[in-house]
């Protein structure tokens, strides 16, 4: 019967010369088997001080590569963890928006346009996002955001055709629409979105920009990547913790500001847009969140 540990067998008897050199390599195998359990035991007395040293070889190289392993670990979660333990900052209007932080991720790049006491104009660049429709009727509800979020999150993480894992990327966007049929304008790597028509929700994930349009397909049929194009928003920041009330509160409060704006108006059927910044530990004092409307130039 054949060992387990042999590394070839000849059944035809008249094949000598295979059969001696099947011996010689199983011979072989055997003795760098148990070299190599030698690594990692007490030497035997009687040992050669060839085996010594080959054993004394191999444990080192174990011992090396573990540790290389382990640094290389450490220096990930470091990295990552100085992402949040270090945030960075927008330049603030007021001393609510002086003390909020943002985890020192890749964000949508923009070009701020103009500034009041209650708000920015920026001009956002174009961008991919990743999308999933939410279950549920409520763009905050815990339980369906999660749900969107971890589909979105195994895309990003893995589950694609390249099987490769991305950066992730900030803020969180949950986004109302009038209509499922109207064009995805989004500013940023996690974007919900009510379809009015049947009462759902989409979350969208911002890809890295480094991808541009060569991002690999999901596995999951129920993601999609979509382009969106450049766009002019009014954005109003606010801490705390997002609430539907408290979104019904910031977007009137931003329209009723928009009134008074000389250069811009708000573009007919634009949908409120909420960014969320921050990972769930994060304080709400330092939580930064944004309402956001798309407007447009003001005909002269």
């Amino acid at each position: 019967m054949m060992s387990a540990y042999s590394p070839c067998v000849i059944t035809q008897p008249a094949y000598h010369r295979s059969r001696k050199l099947c011996s010689t390599v199983k011979a072989m195998s055997e003795r760098a088997s148990t070299l190599t359990a030698a690594a990692s035991a007490p030497q035997r007395k009687g040992s050669s001080a060839f085996d010594a040293r080959f054993s004394l070889v191999l444990a080192l190289a174990s011992q090396t590569s573990s540790l290389s392993q382990r640094r290389k670990f450490l220096m990930d979660v470091a990295t990552e963890t100085s992402k949040y333990l270090f945030p960075r900052r927008f330049e603030p209007r007021n001393f609510e928006e002086a003390l909020m932080s943002v985890p020192d991720l890749e964000t949508v790049k923009f070009q701020v346009l103009s500034r009041t006491d209650q708000y920015e104009i920026r001009l956002t660049e174009p961008y991919y996002v990743a999308e999933t429709t939410m279950p549920g009727k409520n763009g905050f509800d815990l339980n369906g955001a999660s749900q969107s979020f971890n589909v979105l999150a195994g895309y990003l993480f893995g589950k694609n055709t390249r099987e490769e894992s991305m950066e992730m990327t900030t803020p969180v966007y949950t986004r109302r629409t009038q209509s499922e049929g109207e064009k995805m304008e989004m500013t940023t790597p996690v974007v919900t979105k009510k379809l009015e028509d049947d009462d759902k929700w989409q979350m969208s994930f911002v890809m890295p920009s480094k991808y541009g349009s060569s991002l690999p397909l999901p596995k999951d049929p129920s993601v999609a990547i979509k382009e969106v194009p450049s766009k002019i928003v009014a954005v109003a920041a606010f801490s705390g913790f997002v609430t539907d009330e408290e979104v019904q509160k910031r977007e009137a409060a931003l329209r009723k500001a928009l009134k008074n704006d000389t250069q811009f108006h708000v573009k007919i059927g634009s949908p409120v847009e909420v960014a969320q910044y921050n990972p769930p530990f994060t304080l709400p004092f330092a939580r930064r969140n944004e309402i956001a409307l798309e407007v447009e130039r003001r005909e002269e």
